[in-house]
């Protein structure tokens, strides 16, 4: 049911979207931002959710609700559905990323240019409290907060995990 429809974008709710998670006391939380706009993704959400709460490196602890949005760079596509995801994982950063992009490869991703559109998209938007530039990933996440598709959702979280 979509509960707001604005601009072409939407809040709505999906199966575990959004949910809050029994913690499994792994020692690191990040924020998890999900997308994509190709196939059933509010389905492909479902199963990766499912996935993610049966991994020994990574449990989820809260998801945000739905919110569809259209796309930016490459406009000529369908418009995104997009969440957030509240983690605690053993994984350090750049492990975790690397796991991250297994998970959308598992999950049918494939990378054609820039924007393009996607099955799944997932990115590290925090990781703890840790500021961290390298060749390969940065952290926040250096656009998280021109983004709709990360600070519409995490609105509607905890206010523990939104930024200041």
């Amino acid at each position: 049911m979509k509960l707001k429809r604005e601009n072409g974008r939407s809040l709505f709710r999906g199966r575990g979207f959004p949910k809050r998670f029994p913690p499994a006391g792994m020692p690191h939380l990040a924020l998890v931002g999900i997308g994509g706009n190709m196939g059933d993704v509010e389905k492909r959400f479902e199963k990766v959710l499912r996935y993610l709460k049966s991994s020994r490196v990574l449990r989820p602890l809260e998801t945000s609700l739905l919110f569809e949005n259209p796309p930016f760079g490459y406009i000529d596509q369908p418009y995104f559905i997009n969440s957030v995801i509240l983690v605690e994982t053993v994984l350090k950063p750049h492990a975790l990323m690397r796991y991250l992009l297994w998970v959308e490869r598992r999950f049918g991703r494939k990378r054609s240019f820039p924007n393009a559109p996607r099955t799944l998209d997932l990115d590290i938007i925090f990781f703890d409290n840790l500021q961290l530039k390298s060749r390969r990933l940065t952290l926040p996440h250096p656009h998280f907060a021109e983004r709709e598709s990360v600070m519409v959702p995490l609105r509607f979280m905890s206010a523990a995990i939104r930024p200041k």
